[in-house]
């Protein structure tokens, strides 16, 4: 049978959509961004405990004291595991979403329940949406709005907008038909009937999909850490990406903490607003008064509360507190305050040099962003002009086909080291396997399997299209897919069991000094020349910033001090990447002002 060409029609339709009406996009863009951006500002103002107070005190008026305690609790968990400010990006993502959703789905809720044609069309377009897996989003997200927030708010959206256009559709067709004839036949008119009767009793059910819109935006949003979005996303995917357990665990409980506390105050939201359920609150209030940690204010208690502890921590001065960075000397004092957005992958050569370039511009008087991506985002998103540069590709060869189709919204800065080499490579303790030519017929020996890195390197491609072929080893060997870092922790728990283990690598890496390993020869050339580590940045970034590209371009580092910069990196370990850069430089006295020179 032959192949039905549906991802090339859908990629035409894409591009074609991309190409067209681009400013419609940026449009979107700019509305969605500056939503996010203004809700996020007020949520990162005040001190992390403050605003865990307020947030605390909410729960007390929707839920009792036990909520408010336990909400305090919580949130100031997330403030001691250092996840605040992800957590708060997180929840400006969750509401910005959340709210978009809503304007688009309870008017499509209504429409469906009030016309049968609408509701049977739209039944499958909604049934496509649940089902397609919520990664797929991403991709045209990224064609259309670059990297960053928006894409993730934007697929977000898509995601979880089924349950929210069912539950209203179902609250509405719940409301019992003889309420609805007797106000028609009382005269009401048909807008006032929607207004005053269905829709205050159809509002347990819309409120209870407000919550499921809540739920499923929280679990795309921390999906959209892949592509820029930021905030917990973020911290689980580098925990992913890095095979960092504590991260991991510390991001995952914040997620956990934010979405409970979510729930129930949106669960008890639906109940207040619901005329039944306020019914149902005065039915079941005891008349002489409640225990103590059932206790709920009433809603001008809770407003003086908010209002007390605003005006006690302005009194105090931790109203927008923050720590102060170090003051730069105004000699060294170059970018003056602007912000350069740094993307990388998670490979270690990348890690080193990005957070050294960090580093320098912030003693060059800049503020950099830097940002974890994919590597198929991070190409995006320079060609899109959200990131500005990167210093971790492998030309000519392993990132090859990124370079060809996004070179022409690219500005190659050269090479800062070479040349490198890509090779498969097994603990020195395995015996007869010298090449990549000794691997065919001992595929049994190595559970027939290739341990890789992330599925978007270049090298990934290589392996499979170019270097398995040349070998015949296609069929014999399956390449698993992860991260450098889950590779990295197969090879260690392998070499700890002596167990024969093939891994992808490459050289420089720290690896390779760590442990007693074998590169595999290449008789055939499958792998190519060595590649140099090229900077790359946008289209016009030497424009807006000539210091930095000419040091950019001027960016050399010797295979020793590279090495060294690694290390020093990994010994200081994930999240203090900057601290080892430090420590790093300051044994390097005069580095600075050789890689970035005022003069």
């Amino acid at each position: 049978m032959p192949r039905l060409p549906l991802g090339d029609w859908t990629d035409s339709a894409v591009t074609y959509l991309r190409d067209h009406f681009g400013p419609l996009f940026d449009v979107i863009s700019a509305v969605v961004s500056g939503m996010y951006d203004g809700l996020d500002a007020v949520l990162q103002a005040p001190a992390p405990l403050l605003l865990a107070g307020i947030l605390a005190v909410l729960a007390l008026w929707l839920r009792g004291l036990t909520a408010g305690v336990l909400a305090f609790a919580g949130l100031a968990v997330v403030v001691s595991v250092q996840q605040w400010d992800e957590a708060m990006d997180t929840l400006s993502l969750v509401l910005v979403a959340t709210v978009i959703t809503i304007v688009l789905a309870v008017p499509l809720g209504i429409w469906s329940a009030r016309n049968r044609t609408v509701s049977a069309a739209l039944r499958p377009v909604l049934d496509f949406m649940q089902t397609m897996p919520a990664f797929v989003y991403l991709i045209p997200g990224i064609f259309f709005f670059g990297v960053g927030q928006v894409p993730g708010i934007i697929a977000t959206i898509v995601f979880s907008l089924p349950p929210g256009v069912r539950m209203t559709e179902l609250g509405i067709r719940q409301v019992d038909e003889e309420l609805v004839e007797a106000a028609e036949a009382f005269g009401t008119a048909p807008r006032s009937t929607l207004l005053r009767v269905q829709l205050p009793l159809a509002l347990p059910t819309i409120m209870a999909g407000v919550n499921q819109v809540i739920m499923l935006a929280l679990s795309m949003v921390v999906i959209s850490g892949m592509v820029g979005g930021g905030g917990l996303g973020a911290s689980v995917f580098t925990a992913i990406s890095q095979v960092d357990i504590g991260l991991g665990f510390e991001a995952g409980l914040s997620v956990v903490i934010l979405a409970m506390y979510l729930d129930r105050v949106t669960g008890a939201l639906g109940t207040r607003v619901s005329p039944l359920g306020r019914r149902a609150m005065a039915a079941a209030a005891s008349p002489r008064g409640t225990r103590l940690w059932k206790y709920r204010p009433q809603t001008s208690v809770a407003v003086v509360g908010i209002v007390a502890l605003a005006l006690t921590a302005g009194g105090m001065g931790v109203l927008g507190g923050g720590d102060e960075k170090a003051a730069v000397p105004e000699a060294d004092d170059v970018g003056k305050g602007r912000q350069v957005d740094i993307g990388y992958i998670p490979w270690d050569e990348g890690i080193a040099s990005t957070y050294l370039w960090k580093e320098l511009l912030e003693r060059r008087g800049y503020e950099p962003k830097v940002t974890q991506y994919d590597v198929g985002a991070l190409y995006t998103g320079m060609s899109a002009g959200r990131v500005d540069f990167e210093t971790d590709s492998w030309l000519p060869v392993t990132h090859r086909s990124y370079w060809e189709k996004y070179k022409n919204e690219l500005d190659d800065y050269g090479s800062w080291y070479g040349p490198t080499s890509l090779e498969l490579t097994v603990p020195s303790y395995v015996k007869g396997i010298d090449s990549l030519a000794d691997l065919k017929g001992k595929g049994k020996q190595f559970g027939g399997r290739i341990i890789g890195i992330e599925p978007g390197a270049g090298m990934m491609k290589m392996l499979n299209d170019t270097v398995l072929k040349k070998y015949g080893l296609e069929g014999e060997y399956q390449v698993t897919t992860g991260s450098t870092a889950s590779m990295l922790a197969q090879l260690d728990r392998s070499m700890k069991a002596k167990e024969p283990v093939v891994v992808t690598l490459w050289s420089p890496h720290w690896a390779y000094s760590e442990h007693s390993l074998k590169k595999l020869k290449d008789p055939l050339g499958a792998w190519g020349k060595g590649d140099g580590i090229h900077t790359l940045a946008r289209n016009g970034f030497a424009g807006d910033e000539p210091k930095v590209a000419k040091w950019l371009r001027d960016f050399r580092l010797s295979e020793k001090e590279l090495t060294g910069l690694e290390g020093a990196v990994h010994k200081a370990g994930q999240g203090h990447e900057q601290d080892g850069v430090r420590d790093w430089l300051d044994a390097h006295p005069g580095l600075t002002d050789r890689l970035a020179p005022v003069g």
